[in-house]
Formats: structure tokens, sequence, C-alpha cells
């Protein structure tokens, strides 16, 4: 005799359970060393670069709560930006090879956006973890003397996961 569970066969519940968690078992930890790689990598970024790191989370409640920041895109204008960015950040492109020098060029650029306030909260993100645009520009930006520097690891893709709200350009 079969129990009934709210109509289901009970032998039958058991079965799909079964067939549903133990593929998730012997999955745990397949992606584990990309993980640890990628955390590794990130966790050096932040080392070499000087500066904090806030979570996308956080960052939206900093938002919400008004908290005066600058919050700079570091992704390209054309492709990425116009398209989605975190709405009321800034625009300023930055390279994906970790920088070992800052051209006059830009290091004006990014004197100009960050301003005199050295004091000032700023956050730079770019698309996702693995992306170091957002790593360079705030380790730049602590080079030049700037303390309160953030850098937002999982970047646009991270905002836009949460389903937060995304800013455009027409």
């Amino acid at each position: 005799m079969s129990l009934r569970l709210k109509g289901i066969v009970f032998p039958a519940l058991t079965l799909f359970v079964f067939l549903v968690a133990v593929p998730n078992v012997f999955a745990w930890g397949v992606q584990e060393l990309e993980t640890e790689k990628i955390a590794v990598t990130f966790c050096r970024e932040v080392d070499r670069g000087g500066y904090k790191v806030v979570a996308t989370e956080e960052l939206k409640k900093w938002m919400d709560e008004k908290k005066p920041m600058l919050i700079v895109d570091t992704m390209p204008y054309e492709d990425s930006y116009k398209k989605n960015h975190i709405p009321g950040a800034k625009q300023l492109e930055f390279p994906i090879p970790e920088m070992k020098s800052l051209d006059d060029r830009k290091k004006a650029e990014l004197v100009k956006l960050l301003g005199a306030d050295k004091n000032r909260l700023i956050v730079f993100y770019c698309g996702f973890t693995k992306c170091t645009r957002s790593h360079n520009a705030a380790m730049w930006a602590v080079k030049l003397g700037y303390k309160n520097v953030y850098r937002q690891p999982g970047g646009i893709k991270a905002w836009k996961e949460a389903d937060y709200q995304v800013g455009t350009v027409k």
C-alpha cells in the first residue's frame, strides 16, 4: 500500500527528489577550482590596488540613503554604458590589462572626473568580477592620492542580476 501526500504517490515523490538532488550533490564543487582562481586573482588585485570593496547590495543601500559619492563606469561608452549603467554613474573607459603606467591624457581625464576632494567617496565598476577595468581605475585613483576608493566587483552584471534599475543613454 502506498502513502499518499496531497495526491502524489509517496514512492514517486521520493524518486523525483532523488533524481533532482543526487546530480546536484555530485555537482557540488565542480566549479570550485574556477571560483577559487577568480577569488584569489581578485584578492591580489585589491591588495595591489590599495582600494576597498563594496558589494552590489551595499552600493544600492548607499544610493538609497543618498550617500554622497561618485560612481564611475569603466566600460566602453558605445558598447556598454549607453545600453545600461548604474543610475547616476559617470563614464570613463579603462583598459582590461593591468596598467603599469598612466599616460598624461588619461591621468588628466581621471583627475578632472574625480575632482579636487581627495576624501570623496568614489566607486568604480565594470562588467563583472573577472573584468579588470575597474581595478585599473581604482588602483590609479589611489596612486593619485584619493583615499576613499572602492571597487564594486560584480559590475553591471551583478547589478542587473539583483534586478536593480539601470540607466541608458538615447
